[in-house]
């Protein structure tokens, strides 16, 4: 069987293509650049041309899709190439992950409106009639170590983010992401959205006793507004990055939790239970 991951370098394909490595399938790596992958068969895609992105699915049994992080125009594009080349090419699955995007939540000021590229991917890939899952995380721990964020708790014991300290969220890894897509992606009869991460959602002062557990020693949460995190992280992002992650922190100022639905968790639906933040940090030795 083989199963053709987007971005197998970076932070969400490259676990996902190593899982699938591990337990004996065929994954093929689709980069832009084959010479980036070190091991492993990989296919050059280009997500503005719709030739190369068929050319890549063409006999596949499943394809892992989530959207770099680039401006919306441009993601807005290769929703609409990637849904076309999966309509040409008929993979057998298709697993698209949101990367934090929320699409199941309509009442939420956190929901991505119809016109969005994630929500634009996802209606257009359902319209192919291509057996289709959606692994749809929140935040992800990864965030927590951003050098301004995890340098004061390991220097002065003080977690700083832009979030409510009572504000729950159902946080999950890279990690966890992979195993549900790798689960996903093999197992065709779970279709529609599947939700990643804590459930109930975890608030501040519980990523604070987290990082306690793993350090040993007494760590507190404190709130940032979502323009004082933007002044710190901007020398390393630059303005137009930092400006986006911003704006969707001041959403999040506006929600009551950004937390997943129990009855579409991994949890319920693949029997799946995310990593804690403890855990976590010792799996990754952080």
């Amino acid at each position: 069987m083989t199963y053709v991951i987007h971005g197998a370098t970076g932070a969400q394909g490259a676990p996902v293509l190593e899982r699938l490595k591990r337990s004996g399938k065929s994954p093929i790596a689709a980069v832009r650049h084959t010479s980036a992958v070190k091991s492993g068969p990989a296919v050059a895609v280009d997500n503005a041309s719709v030739d190369s992105l068929a050319a890549a699915y063409e006999g596949a049994d499943g394809v892992f899709v989530h959207l770099p992080v680039v401006a919306e125009t441009e993601r807005l594009l290769y929703a609409h190439n990637i849904a076309q080349a999966i309509g040409r090419a008929k993979p057998r699955r298709v697993v698209i992950s949101t990367s934090g995007w929320v699409v199941d939540e309509p009442n939420s000021p956190l929901q991505n409106p119809p016109e969005s590229a994630i929500a634009t991917l996802i209606r257009e890939v359902q319209q192919t009639g291509v057996s289709l899952a959606v692994v749809a995380p929140r935040l992800f721990f990864e965030n927590l170590l951003n050098p301004v964020v995890l340098e004061p708790v390991k220097a002065d014991g003080v977690l700083r983010y832009p979030l409510r300290a009572d504000y729950p969220v159902s946080w999950s890894s890279h990690l966890d992401v992979a195993e549900a897509a790798e689960r996903l992606l093999i197992d065709t009869t779970v279709t529609g959205v599947v939700g990643v991460g804590q459930s109930p959602g975890i608030t501040g002062a519980d990523l604070a006793r987290g990082f306690e557990g793993h350090l040993g020693r007494p760590v507190s949460f404190h709130s940032l507004t979502p323009e004082a995190f933007g002044d710190m992280i901007s020398p390393l992002f630059g303005p137009n990055a930092t400006a986006g992650v911003v704006a969707g922190y001041q959403a999040q100022a506006k929600a009551s939790a950004n937390a997943i639905a129990e009855h579409t968790s991994a949890q319920r639906v693949l029997g799946i239970m995310p990593r804690t933040l403890r855990q976590w940090l010792a799996d990754i030795s952080a």
